[in-house]
């Protein structure tokens, strides 16, 4: 009988550690669930119908690049050279610009980053693409809202002037066409 007292008690005590241990894990999990929903909550882009903020750069080759001057639908790329799913992605990019109706005056390319690993992007986009290197947070990723890569936004100039993103995530699968 003793042995039996014993085990009831051991099992007992076991079972106590064990819904305090799940307790702590549920508490855990709800404050993660609610961190994950602050960061998702948050746009990583301009989304379909806001308008690209100001921004005045040049490109790599010294063109200034004012958004006044932007007619037409502009299709814009940013990419960083410390991102994996950039470097899978730039080839599609570049393949998908090439084949755009406006050619490479309607083409935007962001790289952003050091210049110095930006080099290998920036001569592959230069080819389809007015190109602008900048640190994080610079005229370009700020005036398009971005704060995840890679990002491909198509933005358009509507008739009073703005410049409003008609498409906040193109898909470099299909075949380009003018938006309507």
């Amino acid at each position: 009988m003793p042995v039996l007292i014993t085990v009831v008690a051991v099992v007992g005590a076991l079972s106590t550690l064990n819904l305090v241990l799940t307790v702590g894990v549920v508490k855990r999990l709800r404050e993660h669930t609610k961190m994950l929903g602050a960061v998702q909550g948050d746009p990583v882009r301009l989304e379909v119908g806001q308008e690209v903020g100001a921004f005045d750069t040049s490109t790599t080759l010294g063109e200034p690049l004012p958004r006044d001057l932007l007619s037409g639908p502009i299709l814009f790329g940013f990419f960083s050279p410390t991102c994996e799913p950039c470097r899978d992605k730039l080839p599609r990019f570049v393949e998908y610009a090439r084949q755009e109706p406006g050619g490479r005056s309607s083409v935007i390319a962001t790289v952003v980053g050091d210049a110095g690993a930006a080099a290998e992007f920036v001569t592959e986009l230069t080819q389809v693409a007015h190109v602008v290197v900048e640190d994080s947070g610079g005229a370009m990723s700020t005036a398009l809202g971005i704060r995840a890569f890679p990002s491909v936004l198509r933005a358009e100039r509507q008739t009073d002037g703005r410049l409003i993103v008609v498409d906040d995530d193109v898909a470099l699968g299909r075949p380009t066409s003018l938006t309507a």
